[in-house]
């Protein structure tokens, strides 16, 4: 694309068009931005509108687009097409600094977003002069440009807050702390300094504050790794002008605003993150600081009102307190009684209150209050801060909390006994408060694991949380349902059985409640408890236990996703999910209902996918439900199809892209469960599963792979007869795959089924060259992955077609290349093969190399014979080596945003486990000791010679041991 006129109208009209609440007009125009993104100058076209488009809603969705290219496409793996030019890339990184810089704030942010993460691929090697660039701006005086520059840094560096240590990453750290450490120290002195000067200029204020909140950040970047030289010999300056910054307060500063932190309350919850991490990490050096820090956060504890806009900030406080109050270096400045009693009083009681904006976010924002509570992205909440501020405390003063808590605890009790229509938030509170004495330690699948011994959960489930739950209104003090039934999704690992028993038929009648958040937590609390196991395995809620509430909880389930506030909610999709996987074939009476509606939910969300989670749960359901109903009944196979497909055929006709995934999944599950002839709705759709363009997303990949090798396994004989032209299309399909790193191994997936289903007739026609194809790849490109595919296939092969058709097959490519596959590849690496089937492949298919095939016997080969029988003994006794070459490069398959929806792995889609050597070897030791009789009948002597001279002690050991137990004797 040239850089003309006429191609940034083209290109401003389809961004325009991209905007449309229409997805008539917004898809295609997405599409077309998708298929000229591989162009020559498309980037800087994009670059070019950002720059000069007089309307700025372009320039704006211009670098919005610009930065989800550059996210999408700037990595290239060495297997896949570079969609950015080498000239493009050099363009982009000699300009785009420059032009963030100078660009209106909203275009600056996703510029630096832009810039950091060309940044984490060419920082330092390929982009060398990118900091020193940096750095020089701070001269300009400019804070806009400035704060720029910082907002770059920022997300350049937040990286090195969750990164593996490496030595690449410190070579790194201490690359930037060399260019950057002492400029951006320089630039904190110097801006507070201004601050000073202009203390009665708000704009000037609000400006510095901003930047002094990006050093804050970049502070905490660079300081996160480890404690780097440079500011462990600046700490003075640094800490005495924190402290100074934690202290100040500005009227200037201040905003009306009730609900959105201003910069003075956001400058100060990052430097209680600084000093925190500090206080954590290197307590030692800090440690002369820390006082002065403690005073000073409790004074801004105390002081600070209960507005929304001071919630990270007290939030952040209170963490910090928590990471002081944990260290036993500090222990002695917590206890004195009256210090605790005044941290219980000042700061955690008030902080656990429901106040009235989280009254009305529960009210009007529910899916908002139910991320934030039981989602643990609470974290800058004051309820998460409180409640881990008294764990910490805890930890030395478990006595003493416990004991004060409890007097308030029971004070707010009984105060919502005297009046619960007034009082209902002191219940409220203690409820809380009693989850936080209680909670010692917390898993995602459990809940608590370990509890406060001095806090009888079961007393207090019974007199304080059963009667709220057993109250015939589900809609009285929904905040205190919702406690309730909180209290019990929480606990579920330590309140008796008995007790969860008890509470099904409850929360199942919660799921009728008004209010959203009870509707939600009522469907989670079930669907957690439905997962708790006993010993890993048995669900503690049998089926007997369910069973009497079924038809309630079913209705109730799906009576939610009618509502409109909860017509998406992933909790309760969730929860129908794990009821249906609890019940198994009980709930075949529910599922023709569940699958008229299950059917109707997704013909109406596939329009406009926008929860994720939700309909990957929704998938799950239809899956669990087609494979519980045809396990029952057969026959109702054709229901699903008839429900479904109708649905599958406008999904992937509208390219809805976020579901194709999932819509090829689920048609491998129907497909495989015709015991024989496949349908011919799947015979038309086959050719359009060779398309290349469906193989270009790389969300589609895994999914095909599976549908084709469903295809294979039901109807390669009617491919072979009736669809012949198709098959240099899937073998086409495989050599793509195969010559990827990313998906080498869905290359051989397919493969495997290629070659375990088609007719011999089909395999010899391609056989040689599919050899050949694997050889270059093991060449050019060998990987721990590879190797491991390629053997299981190779293994596959002899044991489908025979070991003399494998060596006469490889030998004729070229010759003796047999040895030295054996030699350099299957001795040394068999060991390495994971998974049950995919080792007794391989066993098999090594024991017909060595019984099954004469020239290892009769020619030169023969001198592999002993190294073969070692490798598969050693294959049977010693653990996988899950080695792998230091040097190795690992391709993780990411997320890939943007237009390429990634794939999500349907748990209750899965391949059937199957074993192709099939049922006739169920014991492959045995198999090998029968195969060794078999040979040595027809070789007297030498197989016993072989043994006894050329194998280890350990080896023949066994060997004995696999004879004995076969009843057999070598001749």
């Amino acid at each position: 694309m040239e850089l003309t006129d006429g191609n940034l109208q083209t290109l401003t009209d389809y961004l325009q068009k991209t905007l449309s609440p229409d997805p008539s007009v917004r898809r295609p125009a997405e599409k077309f931005l998708e298929s000229v993104e591989g162009m020559f100058n498309y980037p800087l076209l994009l670059l070019t509108l950002v720059e000069k488009s007089p309307d700025k809603v372009i320039s704006v969705c211009a670098a919005i687009t610009f930065k989800n290219y550059i996210k999408r496409n700037w990595r290239c793996n060495e297997d896949e097409v570079n969609k950015i030019c080498d000239a493009d890339r050099t363009m982009i990184k000699a300009n785009i600094v420059n032009l963030m810089l100078h660009s209106p704030e909203q275009i600056q942010k996703q510029l630096s977003d832009a810039i950091s993460t060309v940044g984490r691929e060419d920082f330092p090697h390929k982009w060398p002069n990118l900091l020193a660039d940096m750095v020089s701006r701070f001269q300009s005086g400019d804070f806009h440009i400035i704060n720029g520059v910082l907002h770059t840094a920022h997300s350049l560096f937040k990286r090195y807050r969750h990164e593996f240590k490496s030595n690449e990453l410190w070579s790194e750290i201490k690359l930037v702390l060399d260019v950057f450490a002492a400029p951006l120290t320089e630039l904190f002195k110097v801006t507070i300094g201004l601050c000073n000067t202009h203390g009665t200029d708000a704009n000037a204020l609000k400006i510095l504050f901003s930047s002094l909140i990006l050093i804050s950040k970049v502070f905490f970047s660079l300081n996160f790794q480890d404690l780097p030289e440079f500011f462990e010999d600046n700490m003075e300056s640094w800490m005495t002008n924190f402290h100074t910054l934690l202290t100040v307060d500005n009227k200037l500063l201040q905003t009306d605003d009730e609900s959105e932190a201003g910069p003075l309350e956001l400058l100060k919850s990052q430097i209680c993150d600084n000093v925190a991490l500090y206080a954590q990490k290197y307590d030692e050096e800090f440690r002369p600081f820390l006082p002065r820090f403690v005073t000073a956060v409790w004074h801004l504890l105390v002081s600070a009102g209960s507005a929304l806009k001071y919630d990270l900030l007290v939030s952040n406080a209170m963490q910090f307190l928590a990471s002081v109050s944990e260290r036993q270096h500090y222990k002695q400045l917590f206890e004195e009684r009256s210090t605790l009693t005044s941290i219980c009083e000042k700061v955690i009681l008030p902080n656990m209150e429901c106040r009235t904006v989280d009254e009305e976010a529960f009210e009007d924002n529910a899916e908002e209050y139910i991320r934030r509570d039981i989602e643990g992205s609470d974290v800058d909440t004051r309820r998460r801060a409180a409640c881990d501020l008294v764990r910490s405390l805890c930890r030395f003063f478990e006595g003493p909390v416990t004991e004060i808590f409890s007097v308030y605890v029971a004070s707010m009790l009984a105060e919502y006994a005297k009046e619960p229509a007034r009082a209902w938030k002191h219940k409220d509170t203690a409820i809380f408060l009693v989850t936080s004495l209680a909670s010692k330690a917390q898993t995602h699948k459990h809940g608590i694991t370990q509890a406060n011994e001095l806090v009888n959960l079961t007393d207090f489930f019974v007199a304080n949380i059963l009667p709220d739950i057993r109250s015939p209104n589900v809609n009285q003090f929904p905040v205190l349902k919702a406690d309730a039934i909180k209290y019990v999704m929480i606990f579920r690992s330590q309140l008796p059985k008995e007790q969860l028993v008890s509470a099904l038929p409850l929360l199942i009648a919660h799921l009728e409640a008004e209010s959203a958040v009870v509707q939600t937590y009522a469907a989670h609390a079930l669907e957690r408890i439905f997962m708790l196991r006993v010993a890993k395995s048995t669900p503690v809620m049998a089926v007997a236990d369910v069973l009497p509430f079924m038809e309630p909880l079913f209705t109730n389930l799906l009576k939610v996703l009618t509502m409109p506030c909860s017509s998406e909610n992933e909790y309760v999709m969730k929860a129908l999910m794990r009821s249906i996987s609890l019940l198994q074939e009980a709930a075949v009476p529910v599922i023709p209902s569940l699958l008229l509606q299950l059917a109707h939910k997704l013909r109406v969300v596939s329009k406009n996918p926008s929860k994720p989670h939700f309909n990957h749960y929704l998938f799950e359901c239809l899956c669990l439900a087609v494979r519980v109903s045809c396990r029952a009944n057969p026959g109702s196979l054709r229901n699903f199809e008839e429900a479904l497909f109708p649905i599958f055929t406008g999904i992937l006709q509208a390219d809805v892209q976020e579901f194709i995934p999932y819509v090829f999944q689920v048609m491998a599950v129907l497909l495989e469960l015709h015991a024989e002839g496949v349908p011919p709705a799947y015979t038309a759709l086959f050719p359009h599963l060779l398309q290349p363009l469906l193989w270009e997303r790389p969300g589609n990949v895994p999914p095909l792979v599976r549908l084709l090798q469903a295809y294979l396994a039901r109807a390669a004989n009617d491919i072979a007869t009736n669809a012949a032209d198709k098959i240099p299309g899937l073998l086409g399909v495989f050599q793509k795959l195969v010559a990827s790193k990313v998906n080498d191994h869905q290359g051989f997936y397919l493969l495997d089924s290629i070659v375990e289903y088609m007719p011999a007739s089909v395999i010899n026609e391609y056989k040689k060259q599919i050899f050949i194809l694997l050889f270059q790849r093991l060449q050019s490109s060998k990987t721990t992955k590879f190797i491991k595919s390629f053997l299981v296939f190779i293994n596959l092969f002899c044991v489908k077609y025979g070991a003399i058709a494998l060596l006469e097959l490889i030998d004729s490519i070229q010759p003796s290349l047999f040895g030295m596959v054996l030699e350099k590849v299957l001795v040394p690496e068999v060991q390495k093969v994971s998974g049950t089937v995919e080792r007794k492949i391989c066993a098999v298919g090594m024991t017909r190399i060595l019984t099954e095939c004469p020239a290892m016997m009769n020619s030169g080969y023969s001198k592999l014979w002993s190294p073969v029988l070692q490798a598969l003994v050693s294959l049977f006794e010693l653990p996988e080596d899950d080695s792998a070459p230091c040097d190795e490069h690992f391709i993780e398959v990411e997320e890939s945003p943007g237009y390429q929806a990634a794939f999500s792995q349907l748990a209750f889609a899965g391949r059937p486990q199957h074993d192709p050597v099939g049922p006739n070897i169920a014991n492959a030791k045995l198999h090998l000791a029968h195969s060794l009789r078999t040979l040595s009948t027809a070789c007297p002597g030498r197989v016993q010679s072989m043994i006894s001279s050329d194998l280890s002690p350990e080896v023949t050991q066994y060997l004995h041991g696999y004879l004995q137990a076969a009843s057999v004797t070598l001749a």
